[in-house]
């Protein structure tokens, strides 16, 4: 749509965050790497099994979004690592670079022109890029401030 660009504006800031929320990048940087995999007393999670969640979410909206052939993990157990703990110092770096990889290949498709925001997917079931940008955005944030408590519970937050 011509005058859509304020919507697409918004969404790539959504999509990046820092306005009403930590950044990803905040949440994770320094995060000591023997504390990665160590779940603080009364939280579910460990950070890695948080930071694995979000990339394997993000990378099926994102994929969903693209892809006609994409399949989506099995649910719920395809969306979590099978670790609490990462392998190694570079597994997490890697999940790090994949999850920033394809928050931009969101963001992008988002701000394309060619991108119809209001079009149903054809593989989808009414669901659009706007809801699926809208989704993505709204999951980061949830699981970002779960990453930024669980850091706090862990002694690892300024």
């Amino acid at each position: 749509m011509a005058n859509d660009k304020p919507v697409r504006e918004h969404l790539v800031k959504l999509l990046a965050g820092g306005q009403a929320h930590v950044t990803f990048d905040a949440a994770v940087k320094g995060l000591p790497a023997s504390l990665r995999g160590k779940r603080p007393k009364g939280a579910e999670h460990s950070p890695w099994e948080i930071l694995e969640h979000l990339r394997i979410a993000q990378s099926d909206i994102l994929e969903f979004s693209r892809n006609p052939k994409h399949v989506s993990p099995e649910w719920p157990s395809g969306y979590w690592p099978k670790s609490k703990t990462p392998p190694n110092d570079k597994a997490w770096a890697k999940s790090v670079r994949a999850f920033n990889a394809d928050l931009e290949a969101m963001r992008k498709l988002v701000a394309a022109d060619a991108t119809d925001l209001y079009a149903p997917i054809p593989h989808g079931d009414g669901q659009t890029i706007l809801r699926e940008a809208l989704l993505m955005a709204d999951h980061n944030a949830y699981h970002i401030g779960q990453l930024v408590l669980t850091r706090r519970l862990l002694g690892a937050w300024k």
